[in-house]
């Protein structure tokens, strides 16, 4: 299994038997973030979950991220394959898949991911500052 629906060999793979880490960030720039993935060329956003109050997301990334993970507003949890496996039902209780494992199968690259959750965060400065 690849990690990243863009071909990078230097992303390691997320197979189901290890589980992902999970990169939490709030539900406005996850979802922002989303959204910049999508338009991105290729596929690149893996599965994502949502909490059961709408107040955040979770990425699901190769595991090793939370090791390096230093992006300001976000948590990077390690789950050392502690039960995120990519299965329809989602691996964590109260939440649920915004993007599932069937329509995305393979983690964010956390790279990518860290590109995008920068911008959403520039876009929902600016967004705000102009009210």
């Amino acid at each position: 299994m690849e990690t990243s629906r863009i071909n990078d060999p230097r992303t390691p793979p997320c197979p189901p038997a290890v589980g992902c880490d999970v990169v939490t960030v709030p539900a406005r720039q996850g979802l922002e973030a989303v959204d910049i993935l999508r338009r991105g060329p290729g596929d690149v956003v893996g599965p994502v979950l949502h909490d059961d109050g709408g107040d955040t997301l979770g990425f699901l990334v190769p595991p090793g991220t939370a090791a390096g993970w230093d992006v300001p507003g976000s948590t990077c949890t390690e789950t050392d394959g502690r039960g995120l496996i990519l299965a329809p039902e989602p691996p964590v209780e109260g939440s649920d898949w915004l993007l599932p494992p069937g329509e995305a199968d393979l983690a964010t690259d956390p790279t990518v991911l860290r590109e995008a959750l920068g911008e959403a965060a520039r876009m929902i400065k600016a967004a705000d500052s102009c009210r």
